[in-house]
């Protein structure tokens, strides 16, 4: 997985680097700098490209240029008081040794700048000018690519006017083509929780974001996504510096500071593809009883839709069995649409505990569909008592809002809850209350440290959904599944998209994946089974993804 960093730890990761000599500060802001360069030359292949003469209108030339066809291409970069415009005097001085027109702007005194930004200040000078912050001359200024230098992944506060008001003239008045590009983070946006500081202006709005080492939480989470655009993250040779022994140490200390527990370096990661292929291959030697037995309750008459999509995506994930428990009430409607997944008639807890006596039914799903009456808390309840294999979804969580302490002292290590943005508000008010004030300094409560807390209250994995969807367990680890950038999968904004990964989970715990292995790969497939369909997708599509994204992904 990819490690997603706090700006704080990657501070210290930067420190340690410099205090082992194996690089200096201005050699890391020097290759920050062609990082972001090389970054942009990748994202619009024409910058790169000489003007050539006679050429007609382009998205990147403003009618103010038409007819000068000669003319270089311009740049204004907008530097700040620390090292983040350190980077940005090496952009600017990158891109005019290409020929570029570059217009530098700076926000804060000269004098003031740390050792390394003043060097890169200092070079800048002998082949251009500095000019002082001016906000009309920058909110009135065209070119065919602005650098957002001012303050980076660092941001604790909200930014004044005199600063976001211009920049957000730049694209919220149309008065320019110019591309803009942030160096770390978009001027006002905290990349500790991916939440704006600013409520007035907002954010800076960026095409593209370019970060070093590792991308920050604030990349992937909350309002981040909407704000940087597309992210790149450039290698700035960290990678093979030792942080093994006393750097481990330190690197640990801080994050004890920051999360009360010595968790590693980072705070979560980004899933991705690597940790799929070792946990979903099916052996040719097994048979169906090797990948568990999972059973899914139904609701009553009338209700028995979201039941059987979760039973699907069950058994298309590769739980070997799956059956449907349903109330006399409903048999007649499951039983005229199930074929390969089985049905049987649970009236009641003591019913279900009969069922349950057979241990190789190793994982339930309660929730989706169930209803609010009374009997749903009976069932859960005894569900829970089992210590088998658990996912709680929908109506098996909005039963307990007024009382979730309950629940929670049921709930035990072999569980999964799956609650959407209103079902963790009713379960946990108080996270959801910091989750929600307003963010005027950084770093702002996020919903990282809100799951995260939540999972060690409830004392079970916890995957609050969104397109953000963050997934943590009681012992503090914690990974983001990004549905955003080139993931970025609208459509599962549909009924039932939720109870399929539901099922999902509850197949893969069947299947004998960890609660966080199961709830980490469902949320990654089930974005995947949405990309592979596209537009009109509807849930019960999902499930029928499946073979072709594990044949993509290499999966037997």
């Amino acid at each position: 997985m990819t490690e997603l960093l706090t700006a704080a730890q990657m501070q210290a990761i930067e420190q340690v680097a410099i205090r082992s000599g194996e690089v200096t500060g201005l050699e890391l802001m020097e290759q920050a700098g062609q990082g972001v360069v090389e970054a942009i030359f990748e994202e619009w292949p024409e910058l790169a490209q000489p003007v050539e003469s006679g050429r007609g209108a382009s998205p990147s030339r403003s009618p103010e240029y038409l007819g000068k066809d000669d003319a270089p291409r311009r740049a204004v970069v907008l530097c700040g008081p620390g090292n983040n415009g350190g980077d940005g005097f090496v952009v600017a001085r990158l891109l005019k040794e290409r020929g570029w027109a570059v217009e530098v702007f700076l926000y804060g005194e000269p004098e003031k700048l740390p050792p390394d930004a003043k060097v890169n200040y200092e070079r800048w000078q002998p082949i251009g000018r500095v000019a002082e912050w001016d906000g009309r001359r920058i909110g009135e200024a065209v070119a065919d690519l602005f650098v957002d230098a001012l303050f980076g992944a660092g941001l604790k506060r909200a930014p004044s006017r005199e600063i976001l008001e211009p920049l957000t003239k730049l694209y919220t008045e149309g008065k320019t083509f110019g591309r803009m590009v942030a160096i770390d983070a978009p001027t006002g946006l905290s990349m500790d929780s991916g939440r704006v500081l600013c409520s007035e202006f907002g954010a800076v709005w960026s095409w593209l974001t370019v970060t070093f080492h590792s991308p920050r939480i604030g990349h992937f989470i909350d309002e981040g996504p909407s704000y940087c655009g597309a992210v790149r993250t450039v290698d700035i040779g960290l990678g093979n510096v030792d942080c093994g022994g006393a750097a481990r140490k330190a690197l640990n200390g801080l994050h004890n500071l920051e999360n009360g527990k010595g968790l590693g370096r980072h705070v979560a990661s980004l899933i991705g593809t690597v940790e799929l292929s070792s946990n979903l291959p099916k052996e040719t030697e097994e048979h169906k009883y090797s990948y568990g037995h999972a059973l899914l309750l139904s609701g009553g008459h009338g209700r028995t839709g979201a039941a059987r999509l979760a039973a699907r995506g069950a058994l298309r994930i590769g739980a070997g069995l799956v059956t449907v428990g349903s109330p006399r009430s409903a048999m007649m409607e499951n039983a005229c649409q199930l074929t390969a997944i089985m049905l049987r008639q649970i009236d009641g807890p003591n019913e279900l505990d009969q069922l349950l006596e057979d241990r190789r039914i190793n994982a339930v799903c309660l929730g989706p569909g169930l209803g609010l009456g009374a009997e749903t808390q009976m069932l859960v309840m005894s569900v829970l008592k089992q210590e088998r294999g658990t996912v709680l979804d929908a109506d098996a969580l909005t039963q307990f809002e007024q009382n979730p302490g309950v629940l929670f002292e049921a709930l035990h290590g072999n569980c999964v809850i799956t609650p959407h943005g209103g079902e963790f508000a009713r379960l946990f008010p108080d996270l959801d209350e910091k989750l929600n004030a307003p963010a005027t300094t950084g770093p702002a409560y996020s919903k990282v440290d809100a799951t995260r807390e939540a999972a060690k209250r409830a004392g079970c994995v916890v995957l609050f959904k969104g397109p953000d969807t963050v997934i943590a367990a009681p012992n503090g680890c914690c990974s983001v599944n990004s549905a955003h950038y080139q993931r970025s999968a609208p459509w599962l904004a549909t009924a039932g998209s939720g109870d399929v990964l539901a099922g999902f989970i509850t197949g893969l715990m069947a299947r004998g994946l960890s609660p966080m292995q199961a709830a980490e790969t469902a949320a990654y497939l089930h974005v995947e089974c949405a990309l592979n369909f596209g537009p009109g997708l509807i849930a019960e599509d999902l499930p029928e993804q499946i073979p072709t994204v594990l044949r993509r992904l290499d999966i037997p």
